[in-house]
């Protein structure tokens, strides 16, 4: 019985160490910020997986073979209005895509800003980005990623998420860079995704908040290279919004690249579909391959 033991460990031990792509929750104990709750997470699949009611974020890891990684990893943030994930839209999918250019993906499922299950509801979000920075960090030699060629990407809100942590961070969680994809970018109500707003600080919220979560106020000569992407038609999340934010990035001397494409709406991810936007994940590769 013993040897039988030995040997099931052994296989899953193995198991473990050439996996290429696996899930980790992102607080292994107690999850900061939240209260006790009856909702429970749910997952629509009926065109894209749409995720909602996140009480137990996670990161999904898809690493590459060893012998194709770069050393580049990208954490990835879904977007879906600070109210659902577009997990694999706008999450897994795009993390397959980076490994085959061997860059280390992890998507985050995050944690969205209701009141039933967050004691500050706009403060998890981050806290979240955060956690997933420094858990990649912290096994980056395990996973064959340079410690310095961390980054975050994010879609819509995401694009939100992901610039909050690349204009609010310390020193263990700064991005070395960001790739922001039709990012929500500001509070502004001129030019914001109000259903964004409203989901994160609420209907009413303070000048504090507005000014807090307006990325574009936020930037400084640390904040890490950016490469931004948008559509002039996008009806969702004004292209105003990558435009201020490139604005600070010049201003403060922060390298950028932005690709404004004349058609396209929101929403489409890899573009696959868009032969006119079907170039865009090459750019960013090529953006990612001319980093210091």
């Amino acid at each position: 019985m013993m040897r039988t033991v030995i040997t099931i460990t052994l296989v899953l031990i193995n198991f473990t160490v050439i996996a290429q792509n696996f899930t980790l929750p992102l607080w292994p104990d107690e999850v900061p910020n939240s209260k006790s709750t009856s909702i429970e997470e749910y997952s629509d699949s009926s065109d894209i997986v749409r995720i909602s009611k996140v009480i137990n974020p996670t990161i999904d890891v898809f690493l590459p073979s060893k012998q194709n990684a770069t050393g580049q990893a990208v954490i990835i943030c879904p977007g879906g209005g600070y109210q659902i994930l577009a997990y694999d839209w706008e999450g897994t999918d795009v993390a397959k895509f980076l490994n085959g250019h061997g860059i280390a993906a992890i998507v985050l499922k995050y944690r969205l800003p209701e009141n039933e299950s967050n004691i500050d509801p706009h403060k998890s979000p981050l806290m979240d980005a955060q956690q997933a920075m420094k858990l990649v960090r912290k096994n980056a030699s395990s996973w064959n990623i340079d410690r310095s060629k961390v980054g975050i990407m994010g879609f819509s809100a995401g694009g939100h998420l992901a610039s909050t942590l690349g204009t609010h961070f310390d020193e263990i969680t700064r991005p070395d860079f960001m790739a922001l994809i039709y990012p929500v970018i500001s509070m502004n109500s001129e030019f914001t995704h109000m259903g964004s707003r409203n989901n994160l600080i609420g209907k009413n919220p303070s000048n504090h908040l507005v000014t807090l979560y307006s990325n574009e106020l936020q930037v400084n000569t640390n904040t890490p290279p950016t490469f931004l992407l948008h559509a002039s038609d996008d009806g969702a999340v004004p292209v105003e919004n990558s435009l201020v934010f490139y604005k600070a990035l010049v201003k403060n001397k922060v390298p950028a690249e932005m690709h404004i494409y004349p058609e396209g709406g929101h929403g489409f991810s890899l573009a696959l579909e868009k032969d006119h936007l079907a170039d865009w994940p090459d750019l960013l590769i090529q953006w990612l391959k001319n980093l210091d």
